[in-house]
């Protein structure tokens, strides 16, 4: 085993997705309790463009380098895990790399039903959602959710895990062939927001529990408009704003909650017991053929500046991935 490595880093710390480029790094060594993964495939995610743009540092004992869930083979092992074993794993940073190492309590078994591509798109993602839509949002079977972006790689996992847990769900995304690709995921309602407002469209089909937002701005107020009484909405990105207009009465009268995070910061302790959460939960759903990863474009590691303009341009349905 070599002692170099390709990787991908950031030409000048920060930049355009031009700034992507192919360098030969040393190959990490981990250290007590991680294991050091031989990667075969990596995700491509919205918080990897924040980073690349100089809006989202790693965490404190990251690599510097992009790259938040991969899939691999075990090639120096710790905890549960052995050389040979088959992973995906949440990763702090590293993963746009031909190796990555991980606190082994974040990897996880590669799900029956799926190989090692399809399982590179659901650490990121799935995190996520579960920790969001699940707990902070505390979706039950029966209850609707509302959920914005429904063709992101958030999106259609979104869909699909709400669907597996027996709630509702209504979906919008811009254009009339987007909606009818969340429709065909598994919403029950899809909205095109370029000629619907979804708000309307929302409680003329009885309201929503639950808003998973990833917008921000001005649908906010929308959101709080389409939510029942005792509603959550739940923030998980503002790629339409940060800045909301509040109205302190409407919230009191909905007896709402407004929550949101962020999965990246949280310690490894918290990682390792939403890791835990998701197995439980979630991994059940995938072997019982409930959700499967929508896997959009993939691309081989050097072009990840290509990977990055073209989640930029907003026109995929899933993940985009990289091939080591």
């Amino acid at each position: 085993m070599s002692d170099t490595m390709n990787a991908i880093a950031v030409e000048d710390g920060k930049g355009p997705a031009e700034a992507l480029k192919p360098v030969t790094l040393d190959r990490p060594v981990p250290g007590p309790g991680q294991i050091l993964i031989k990667v075969h495939a990596a995700g491509v995610n919205r918080p990897d463009i924040a980073q690349r743009l100089g809006f989202y540092p790693p965490p404190p004992g990251s690599p510097p380098t992009l790259g938040l869930e991969v899939a691999g083979v075990v090639e120096v092992g710790a905890g549960r895990w052995k050389a040979g074993d088959k992973v995906c794993a949440l990763l702090g940073g590293g993963g746009y790399a031909d190796y990555a190492v991980c606190d082994a309590r974040h990897a996880l078994p590669i799900p029956d039903r799926l190989d090692l591509l399809q399982a590179a798109a659901l650490p990121e993602t799935v995190f996520t959602v579960y920790a969001n839509v699940f707990e902070h949002g505390a979706l039950k079977a029966g209850e609707t959710l509302l959920l914005h972006g429904a063709t992101s790689g958030i999106g259609t996992m979104a869909i699909q895990m709400a669907k597996a847990a027996g709630a509702r769900v209504i979906a919008t995304a811009r254009g009339a062939s987007k909606a009818a690709e969340a429709k065909a995921l598994g919403a029950d309602i899809a909205i095109d927001t370029s000629t619907q407002d979804f708000a309307e469209v929302t409680k003329a089909n009885g309201g929503c529990d639950v808003v998973l937002d990833m917008v921000g701005g001005d649908y906010f107020a929308k959101d709080l408009d389409a939510l029942k009484t005792g509603g959550r909405i739940v923030f998980i990105a503002a790629q339409g704003g940060g800045d909301v207009n509040l109205s302190i009465m409407r919230l009191m009268q909905k007896r709402a909650l407004v929550t949101g995070s962020t999965l990246r910061p949280r310690d490894p302790d918290e990682k390792a017991r939403l890791a835990a959460e998701v197995e439980r939960v979630v991994w059940p759903w995938i072997a019982a053929g409930k959700l499967t990863p929508q896997i959009d474009k993939t691309f081989p590691l050097a072009q990840a500046a290509a990977a990055h303009a073209y989640l930029e341009t907003g026109g995929h349905l899933g993940k985009v991935m990289l091939l080591t």
